[in-house]
């Protein structure tokens, strides 16, 4: 087999089977590597435009007029435009094929940095800040799409790797936005400097993506696997896991520095300092996590990140109440480190589940790759969407928290609880003795089953 192009539809292939080891090793493993690196670069781009503005909060000082609550509103609310577009980005691959959509999605993020330099000023009032910040959550769907589009490129032995890298490459575009703001800060410039820093970058990522990316015909036009995904329970159990995972991951993103300010006192300087350490290493280990999953089974790596995640949580409740600096900031980079190990566990676990289900049903080979191909490449999508719910909740809690306590520890026991029960959600449905299990098609009552979760 071949992956071939139709002459009249530049840069789409008609024929891929990622499955088959020889066509893997002669040319699928190039394309895709190929596709995986544009990809990952426009996504990165999406994460920077998505947080620009948790970081331009910290420039904006007592002249513009916001205070702690203002600031959390205009974050949650950027979070929660991110997560809603996820939904639409998701179908947009099928709609138009994964190169064509990136090209129009990277090009999409001029939009709201060219506005945000406009308005970026003081006397600007809040609502326009508000309006303006609306326009940076597309840069959240990158995501979606570019994962929808990857999770077809690579054979299942090579998923948790290969999204785990996708991700994590967009995941950077959080802390290398607040390193470059930091610079600006250091040299003395203003939130101006950094939106026209990347105004240029988003063009060319726009560019390469057109020159080197490709589409998938097996992806085109199959909008009714959203329809099938969204009626498996499997797709919104693991959005409640993954709330508790990239939700955290990107919540604590937009929150960290203005708690350090608003709770120890840190000015925008020193935040920037530090906020920047959590989310580079949450990024970078998220591909860890993948390849973690893909040895070990996901359910067990994520059952066992959520144990960890809520103990750290603890220890920040009694760091916050102790007002005691160096330990919050330790162990909330932590925190960043197992959100970001989790999310590369659990999304290993989407394409797995969707396998093992292909197989009880009796369908075998390259049918069962392509059903599971097909359902979780669609609940990709869904799932990144409500993942990415968890930050605006997240943002909201802290808000909340500073109104009623003058701090973010009422936030951290109820984040504790979440995990608590995640934790028993991933148990009891992927892993208890017993359960966790599929029947396999045609399986008697006295058969025993055949395929269990635990190994997605």
């Amino acid at each position: 087999m071949t992956a071939s192009r139709s002459p009249s539809r530049s840069r789409w292939i008609e024929d891929w089977d990622p499955e088959d080891e020889g066509f893997w090793e002669e040319k699928g493993k190039r394309i895709a590597g190929r596709n995986l690196f544009f990809s990952v670069l426009s996504e990165h781009i999406g994460f920077s435009v998505w947080t620009l503005w948790s970081v331009l909060v910290l420039f904006m000082g007592p002249e513009y007029g916001l205070g702690p609550a203002d600031k959390f509103l205009l974050t949650s609310l950027v979070t929660l435009v991110g997560a809603v577009v996820r939904v639409p980005y998701t179908f947009a691959v099928a709609v138009f094929g994964g190169r064509n959509w990136t090209i129009v999605s990277a090009s999409l993020l001029l939009v709201p940095t060219v506005a945000a330099f406009v308005v970026m000023h003081p006397g600007t009032s809040f609502s326009t800040f508000l309006w303006v910040g609306l326009l940076a959550g597309v840069g959240g769907g990158n995501f979606a799409s570019s994962m929808t589009n990857i999770n077809a490129f690579f054979p299942m032995r090579r998923k948790g790797w290969a999204l785990g890298l996708n991700a994590g490459g967009g995941n950077v575009g959080v802390p290398v936005i607040q390193l470059v703001a930091l610079a600006v800060i250091g040299a003395s410039g203003g939130p101006r400097v950094l939106l026209g820093i990347y105004i240029p970058l988003i063009v060319v990522a726009a560019v390469l993506a057109a020159l080197f990316m490709d589409n998938l015909a097996s992806v085109k036009s199959d909008t009714g696997a959203a329809k099938d995904a969204a009626r498996e329970a499997h797709t919104w159990i693991m959005s409640l896991l993954y709330v508790g995972t990239f939700g955290s991951f990107i919540g604590y993103s937009f929150a960290f520095g203005q708690v350090l300010q608003s709770q120890f006192g840190r000015t925008p300087l020193e935040a920037s300092y530090l906020t920047f350490i959590g989310p580079l290493l949450g990024s970078l280990i998220r591909p860890v996590g993948g390849r973690l999953a893909d040895r070990y089974g996901g359910a067990r790596i994520t059952l066992w990140n959520f144990v960890a995640m809520a103990a750290a949580t603890a220890v920040l409740v009694v760091a916050g109440m102790h007002r005691s600096l160096p330990l919050f900031v330790a162990v909330f980079v932590v925190l960043f480190v197992l959100s970001g190990l989790g999310n590369g566990s659990t999304y290993k676990m989407i394409p797995g589940i969707f396998q093992a289900k292909a197989l009880a049903q009796g369908l075998t080979g390259e049918a069962a790759a392509s059903h599971a191909r097909r359902l979780s490449g669609a609940s990709m999508g869904l799932i990144g969407a409500v993942g990415a719910l968890g930050g605006v909740g997240i943002n909201l809690a802290f808000r909340q928290s500073f109104l009623s306590y003058g701090s973010g520890t009422g936030a951290f026991v109820a984040f504790l609880v979440f995990y608590a029960g995640a934790f028993a959600v991933t148990w009891a449905v992927y892993l208890r003795p017993g359960g966790g299990r599929v029947p396999a098609a045609g399986a008697t009552a006295e058969a025993d089953p055949q395929l269990s979760y635990a190994e997605v």
